[in-house]
């Protein structure tokens, strides 16, 4: 089992958005079978507006299959929803972690 976690450092008064935007996106992707994400804001961190955004996911190649078969119609929605999302945030990165117990 695999963590994948998404990290988002907002600009200042942009972590409310960028939240709606990864809700957004999660209800899409349950309804086409996506693990749940759970979503997270700073309350302590390395930088002051932090969204997380992670899922647990059976393997790489699971996680892999589940981005690269995303149909035509949800991808439209995803684009729509992620639209102008680097107005919200100063960067991001993505980290994959193995998950032992």
């Amino acid at each position: 089992m695999f963590l994948v976690r998404d990290i988002m450092y907002c600009k200042p008064g942009k972590v409310r958005p960028m939240v709606d935007k990864f809700k957004a996106m999660n209800a899409i992707g349950v309804r086409t079978g996506m693990p749940k994400m759970r979503i997270s804001t700073d309350l302590c961190a390395d930088r002051y507006w932090t969204v997380v955004a992670e899922m647990e996911v059976e393997s790489l190649s699971s996680w892999e299959q589940m981005m690269s078969n995303m149909g035509g119609e949800e991808m439209k929605e995803f684009e729509q929803i992620m639209k102008d999302y680097h107005d919200l945030v100063d960067q991001g990165k993505r980290e994959i972690y193995k998950i032992e117990a």
